[in-house]
């Protein structure tokens, strides 16, 4: 008995009218086709049991992506603009837009930047200028603790959101495995002969990495002696610049040779206490960039969140996946070393 060919585009476009053209651009994902055609194609792709070959589609996707010169349509990147909150100060980093762009350009993608907070822009607001640009894929950066971005109706949107400071609603979500990253530097420090490793931050920072740093640290100790395990220091703020009293108190009474910290205040902090980075303690940035020479740290890799992201929002743009997962997919990119001046071996 003959085998039954695999149906084609061209039964597709048979079948319901439209074009080869038409037809190709519905099934993967391109923007500005109209909903009536969407659906029509959508639906006898399904009635036909269309597969698309895998390979011919990979072909074809360099082919376009050498070929096209404009942008075909835009990734809205939505952040906070929460001054009260105390989370806009060098004190905290999040992902640079340019290396947001920098992948979204690569699939074929603008971005556009909106600030809730700013100028009056609410998350009603925002929504309404995401649906009149036609804008669909979302990625947010929640930047405040009274996260106005949770406020938007993602239904409409393919959506991913970095780190885990919006637990609700629960999207697809980018982040850096802190838990891993405090275990790197608590060995790092270690091999060193440091032996009293204290970390301090705030909860908004536990709370965005998903525990990963209270989590980590308190493995890691699992294995100290209880004399050499540093409790968790959480500043009792947000703005860094007021926890002096509170990270005085816990140097005095716990005494540790090393920590893993902001590379903003703390510094002049030991300073003040007498103690000399690194010759009297070690001195770990807990989330380092480029721009922290003179400091050892540990590198969250924002510009590896930033492609994840892009591609989560190309995938299901491609999927036709709009709102609030069932199963949200978590993608947690694994932290780097960086060596530097701050820390040396005790011998």
């Amino acid at each position: 008995m003959p085998a039954t060919s695999a149906p084609t585009l061209k039964d597709i476009a048979h079948a319901t009218g439209y074009s080869l053209m038409t037809v190709s651009r519905v099934l993967r994902g391109a923007p500005k086709v109209s909903a009536e055609k969407r659906e029509l194609v959508l639906k006898e792709a399904k009635r036909l049991n269309y597969r698309p070959d895998p390979h011919l589609a990979r072909m074809m996707q360099v082919v376009r992506g050498k070929k096209q010169q404009r942008v075909r349509a835009v990734i809205a990147v939505i952040r906070e603009h929460v001054p009260q909150d105390g989370l806009l100060s060098p004190s905290y980093q999040y992902v640079p837009i340019d290396d947001i762009r920098s992948r979204a350009h690569g699939h074929g993608y603008a971005v556009e930047e909106f600030w809730l907070g700013k100028e009056g822009l609410t998350p009603k607001r925002v929504q309404k200028i995401l649906h009149a640009r036609g804008i669909e894929g979302v990625i947010v950066s929640p930047q405040s603790m009274q996260l106005p971005c949770s406020k938007i109706d993602y239904s409409p949107f393919a959506a991913v959101t970095f780190g885990n400071a919006m637990s609700s609603p629960s999207l697809h979500m980018c982040a850096g495995n802190m838990t891993l990253g405090i275990h790197m530097a608590a060995d790092q420090l270690t091999a060193r002969g440091y032996r009293r490793i204290g970390v301090a931050v705030t909860q908004w920072i536990v709370n965005r990495s998903q525990f990963g740093y209270s989590g980590g640290l308190f493995h890691w100790q699992q294995s100290l002696p209880p004399a050499d395990r540093v409790p968790l220091l959480l500043f009792p703020s947000n703005d860094i610049s007021k926890g002096f009293d509170a990270f005085s108190k816990w140097m005095h009474e716990h005494q540790p040779d090393a920590l893993i910290t902001f590379d903003t205040h703390v510094p002049a902090w030991l300073r003040r206490l007498g103690l000399r980075i690194p010759q009297d303690i070690g001195f770990v940035v807990h989330d380092w960039t480029p721009k922290m020479p003179d400091y050892a740290g540990i590198y969250q890799q924002r510009e590896h969140l930033a492609a994840a992201a892009v591609d989560l929002i190309v995938t299901q743009l491609s999927q036709h996946e709009h709102g609030v997962p069932a199963v949200p997919r978590q993608i947690m990119i694994p932290p780097r070393w960086v060596e530097g001046p701050s820390v040396r071996s005790l011998g």
